[in-house]
């Protein structure tokens, strides 16, 4: 099967939810996401059996012009599935949130107003898929522009609600203001080179390797340097708002804690890793070219630094759990900026690609996890700081172990996926001596280990305000279920994600 049938069908999924949604009578809307999750788990399924015009070159479809934008490797296949699977469980997470959504809705204490919520993200899906599979700079921004304008939907959906609606405008206008940054970069990157296709930038570059002096000359094409990497940082900036990286990361915490629960997950681990992707995509050429190669990996070490220390330090006198999430979630993304400046290239055994998708796999379950949890304590406690989780060891202590084990994993304890997602990371920044970013690092690890612990300490150590015990629904317990089994199964045996991976 094409690759680029995957997308085909997940839109197609979409626009069906949408038309069902509309026409069948139905006063629960749940089924809209259950429906939803199985048609994604059956386009997981076709993933497998996807295939590149490399593998049937004989075929009428791999002469098309379309590959000319759209590329189909093992790293786009691996970044699908993430898209496909962090989607599902976001699905399965709104069909029981419902009880919230309801209640902010244009109509209160009905579900009539809550159908294309949970027909939104696959679209969102769709265009997170098409970023993995990206090869110009141009069919990445539309891309990127049909999953961040899902997000301004999806964060300001409560609209009875005035912190969905302050997230959602706060996210509007600094998603424009970097959107802004991005088309102007990738106009000074195509006045330089004359050319958005990311494969043919690389090949200018490398034809120019011989001369590092500016002009830069390719071929019969001069490459003027310095405007070239002024385009590189304002592309870097419009992205570095997609992944949460400092200077554009003022908008998470109060987005996060504004939109509904479910769309800050999806915040936290499908626009990060559709940021991630695509700047994977876009460094790949200017770190293989020795003339560009040292001014990206110190701007990139920079980023990594500043994102380190603003979201572990910030983090520390936060008491509301979401806020805290939302620093954690700017933390982790200077982990993967640092893996990114600790630049391996692909003919290194342990690349910088590999450690960074490995973490995002890893960093998938165990924040999806903690989302499962917290969406449960907002429906059952109308709260969301740290004290609504006091005494949760007494009320539930199944829960409690399970969300034990998801923030020990996030701060990155041994035994669990995350403490192998920050040792590769740590692994590559010594093996590249950058020494300094490697002790913010640990100042920054150190951090995290104390705020997620306040957590846990909250959750064992303190008495309950409701002594009522929480009960998990059906979906919502398998889910945690299956995450905390996965963090604690990785955190031993790794394999099949590197597996994935290679």
């Amino acid at each position: 099967m094409p690759a680029y049938y995957l997308e085909a069908l997940t839109v197609t999924l979409g626009i069906v939810l949408l038309m069902a949604e509309a026409f069948v009578p139905s006063k629960a809307k749940g089924w809209v996401g259950i429906a939803g999750a199985i048609g994604l788990a059956g386009i997981l399924g076709l993933t497998c059996l996807a295939i590149g015009p490399d593998a049937k070159p004989d075929a009428a479809w791999a002469k098309w012009p379309l590959w000319n934008f759209y590329t189909f490797d093992g790293l786009a296949r691996f970044y699908k599935i993430f898209s496909l699977l962090c989607t599902l469980l976001v699905l399965l997470m709104g069909v029981d949130y419902r009880k919230v959504l309801v209640q902010f809705t244009d109509h209160p204490g009905s579900e009539a107003g809550t159908g294309e919520y949970h027909v939104l993200p696959v679209f969102a899906c769709a265009g997170m898929m098409w970023l993995a599979s990206a090869r110009d700079l141009a069919g990445a921004f539309v891309a990127l522009e049909l999953v961040t304008i899902t997000f301004y939907i999806l964060v300001s959906y409560m609209r009875r609600n005035i912190g969905s609606l302050e997230a959602g405008v706060k996210y509007l206008i600094l998603g424009a203001l970097s959107t802004g940054f991005l088309v102007y970069g990738i106009g000074w990157i195509y006045g330089s080179t004359g050319t958005m296709n990311l494969l043919e930038i690389g090949n200018r570059l490398r034809e120019s390797v011989m001369f590092s002096s500016v002009p830069i000359i390719s071929g019969l094409f001069t490459i003027h340097q310095t405007p070239l990497l002024f385009g590189v940082a304002l592309v870097m900036v419009g992205l570095g708002f997609k992944v949460g990286a400092v200077p554009m990361q003022i908008w998470i915490p109060d987005v996060y804690q504004g939109a509904p629960t479910p769309t800050t997950a999806f915040l936290s681990v499908g626009s990060k890793a559709a940021g991630f992707i695509l700047m994977i995509r876009f460094l790949e050429p200017f770190l293989a070219s020795p003339v560009t190669r040292g001014p990206v990996l110190g701007l990139l070490g920079v980023l990594a630094c500043a994102t380190l220390l603003f979201g572990n330090l910030a983090a520390i006198a936060q008491t509301n759990f979401k806020r805290l999430l939302a620093y954690s979630s700017i933390a982790h993304a200077g982990f993967l900026l640092l893996a990114l400046a600790a630049w391996q290239p692909s003919d290194s055994e342990l690349t910088s690609t590999l450690v960074v998708s490995f973490y995002l796999a890893t960093y998938l379950l165990m924040t999806l996890g903690v989302f499962f949890v917290l969406a449960q304590v907002r429906i059952q406690r109308d709260g969301e700081n740290i004290t609504d989780f006091n005494g949760l060891g007494t009320t539930n202590p199944r829960l409690a172990l399970a969300l034990t084990v998801l923030l020990a994993a996030l701060a990155g304890v041994p035994l669990t996926a995350g403490f192998i997602g920050k040792f590769f990371v740590f692994f590559l920044a010594v093996d590249s001596h950058l020494w300094w970013p490697v002790g913010i690092a640990t100042i920054a690890a150190a951090a995290g280990f104390y705020y997620y612990f306040k957590v846990i300490r909250a959750i064992w150590w303190m008495p309950p305000a409701d002594a009522t015990p929480i009960s998990l629904p059906p979906i919502s317990a398998a889910c945690i279920a299956v995450l905390t089994t996965a963090v604690l199964l990785f955190g031993i045996w790794p394999q099949p994600i590197w597996a994935l991976l290679r």
